[in-house]
């Protein structure tokens, strides 16, 4: 196996980089401390096809592949996982779901516009009761002929109040289970959808989370995604693909707190000489750096097996695992290596553990990925 990036993904990765230095990081800590959401960033990311990467140039995308995305996710991570964020739901769980699964027209409508990044997604599957469960759909779709009248609360929706395109699942019949349920593409400003204040988050405040309300909102049949009852399965599908780009945000973040540690650990001197020549600093340096190296492999390889077509529903999750719990190890590492440093702003890395956090309970639980990995292991 050949773990060197190509020339391509050196020069994306060097663009991602350049565009996190320049752009994101400048005013981070401001936007972290007013949960304001990164507007102009946003739009520069799509500018450089950060949203639409791995769509067909023939629906507004970037055509490139997973890989790719990985490497460019964890440059913007490193600097801001508010801004990390919104391209990963825009990528792997708005683009990607609508590339596969949506019909010729609705591509034309909906994704094209997402690709180019003229209009940001969200996915809309977690509810009150039914967060990793989403077989527990409360929100109701019932079918009134050549529309459906949609009713419920979606929860914790990352990109809720700027999107214009929202993909919905729902209940469409309770006696069929989850064969009853559908996905939907609904649109900001239809009568009777309303969202609710931003929610005030431990970490990735820049990022926009809200509660939605339907409340008797028509949607037309065409927006229906697949056929009748496909929703939970293309909820499933979408989500594992979801879990490498949230995967690639937690190595970001554990690769930016570690970047800053070791500046530090340089530069600060304690009993006569820099703290990374004490061994009890040197060895968590060490620890963090093969800890994010192991991640780092297992968001390619599931990356690379999105690609070659194969299911990633066991790699994407094992990625997503062991990236995120690497995230919040480093991290704390990170602060703890800063000292008293390390519990103000100015220094980073405390945004980073409180933005680390997310990264084991979205995309499904650290004891969700758990369960994923444990039941690929019967054959």
């Amino acid at each position: 196996m050949n773990f060197n990036l190509s020339e391509e993904q050196l020069m994306i990765q060097q663009a991602a980089r350049d565009f996190a230095q320049a752009e994101l990081l400048p005013g981070v800590i401001e936007r972290d401390e007013h949960s304001k959401f990164p507007t102009e960033q946003v739009k520069q990311m799509a500018e450089l096809g950060f949203l639409g990467m791995m769509v067909d140039p023939k629906y507004g995308g970037s055509g490139l592949d997973s890989v790719s995305y990985v490497v460019a996710m964890e440059e913007i991570a490193k600097i801001d996982a508010s801004a990390a964020v919104v391209m990963s739901v825009n990528n792997s769980l708005v683009c990607a779901g609508l590339e596969k699964y949506c019909n010729e027209e609705q591509k034309m409508k909906y994704l094209v516009p997402l690709a180019k990044g003229e209009v940001i997604g969200a996915f809309c599957l977690s509810e009150p009761e039914a967060g990793s469960d989403a077989t527990s759909q409360k929100t109701t779709a019932i079918d009134k002929g050549d529309y459906y009248l949609l009713n419920g609360t979606k929860n914790w929706i990352t990109n809720g109040g700027t999107a214009s395109t929202y993909i919905v699942i729902a209940q469409t019949d309770v006696e069929k289970g989850h064969k009853g349920i559908n996905a939907f593409i609904v649109e900001k400003g239809w009568e009777g959808f309303s969202i609710g204040p931003k929610e005030k988050k431990m970490g990735i405040r820049g990022s926009d989370t809200h509660s939605l309300m339907f409340s008797d909102v028509k949607v037309p049949k065409e927006n229906r995604i697949g056929a009748d009852g496909f929703g939970f399965n293309f909820a499933m599908a979408v989500l594992n693909g979801g879990r490498i780009g949230i995967a690639s945000q937690a190595l970001g973040i554990a690769q930016g707190a570690y970047e800053l540690a070791l500046k530090y650990a340089q530069e600060r001197v304690a009993f006569k000489k820099p703290i990374i020549q004490h061994q009890a600093i040197a060895f968590k340096l060490a620890d963090m750096a093969t800890q994010i190296t192991a991640a780092r492999m297992l968001c390619y390889k599931a990356a690379s097996e999105k690609d070659a077509g194969q299911d990633i529903s066991h790699s994407g999750a094992m990625a997503k695992l062991f990236a995120s719990e690497t995230a919040m190890n480093t991290t704390i590492e990170a602060v703890q290596i800063h000292g008293g440093n390390g519990y103000v702003s100015e220094y980073h890395v405390e945004r980073m553990m409180r933005d680390a956090k997310i990264t084991q309970i979205y995309e499904g639980t650290s004891e969700i990925q758990r369960i994923v990995i444990s039941r690929g292991l019967v054959k």
